[in-house]
């Protein structure tokens, strides 16, 4: 059935803001990461001597040395870390939550999104305060921690509205064929929240791989990430077209990690 009219109007305005803002964005920084570098920083001029002024210097020079590949991989490893964190410490919450009176859910989910009503580099500042004197301060250890308080809510939030939804009905039926707790959980309750475990997995992994604040407070030099890289580049180097590259490749990083998470999340058809 083609789309009615009052479809396309209510479709038009969230495309049109992901194409300005997302799409627009990337579109300028695949076309810089084909620039040079100006003489006093950002970008060189387009067109230089009647010609047109593109080079791969800056896909050349990522290649040419394992040091980015290393941080892509540390960067990678540090967001399937935090999100398996928050995942292990986010879902036996979001399961009470979930399985509480209303009026008791209302303020435990009021509870979760209180953290949001303080400035973000404030609650940072914070763990400064407190892993100082713990000897953690500038550490792995430290960024997982930020990373893990900041980015908690986001796998609560979609697993509470999921687990919301599951019909306590099932779990009984199991409970008088003889299932226990453990069993239920496996068996209905672990399968059923699927959807709401890759909502939250991909809004904690995917901004996790581009955070540079957190990272720079908590962990110092020692640890860079490919946020920190980015940052650098365009902030302190002002090499924008290596910082163009360094933003390109790491969209289309986690572009093929959504597809082929997708990919593996879609149903099979049963073979009969």
């Amino acid at each position: 059935m083609a789309p009615r009219p009052g479809q396309w109007l209510v479709a038009l305005p969230p495309t049109a803001f992901l194409l300005v803002f997302f799409a627009g964005p990337v579109l300028l920084l695949f076309a810089a990461s084909f620039l040079a570098p100006g003489d006093f920083g950002g970008l060189a001029p387009v067109r230089q001597e009647g010609r047109w002024a593109l080079t791969l210097d800056a896909y050349g020079f990522f290649f040419s040395d394992w040091i980015y590949a290393e941080i892509f991989l540390r960067s990678f490893v540090v967001a399937a870390l935090t999100t398996v964190l928050c995942l292990v410490l986010g879902y036996p919450l979001a399961l009470a939550i979930a399985q509480s009176p209303r009026r008791r859910r209302e303020l435990l989910i009021l509870l979760v999104v209180l953290p949001f009503a303080s400035n973000f580099l404030i609650r940072t500042y914070a763990w400064i305060i407190v892993l100082g004197p713990m000897d953690l301060l500038y550490s792995p250890v430290a960024v997982i921690v930020g990373l893990v308080y900041v980015h908690l809510p986001f796998m609560i939030l979609p697993l509470c509205i999921n687990l919301e939804k599951h019909d306590p009905a099932l779990l009984e039926a199991a409970q008088d064929l003889g299932a226990g707790v453990w069993t239920r959980f496996v068996r209905i309750t672990l399968p059923l929240s699927m959807p709401g475990i890759r909502a939250g997995s991909a809004l904690v992994f995917i901004p996790v791989l581009g955070m540079f604040a957190v990272p720079e407070l908590l962990g110092g030099t020692r640890d860079i990430l490919i946020g920190n890289l980015i940052k650098e580049q365009f902030l302190d180097n002002r090499d924008w077209p290596l910082g163009s590259t360094l933003s390109v490749l790491l969209t289309v990083a986690v572009l093929l990690l959504v597809g082929i998470a997708a990919w593996a999340g879609r149903p099979r058809e049963s073979i009969s």
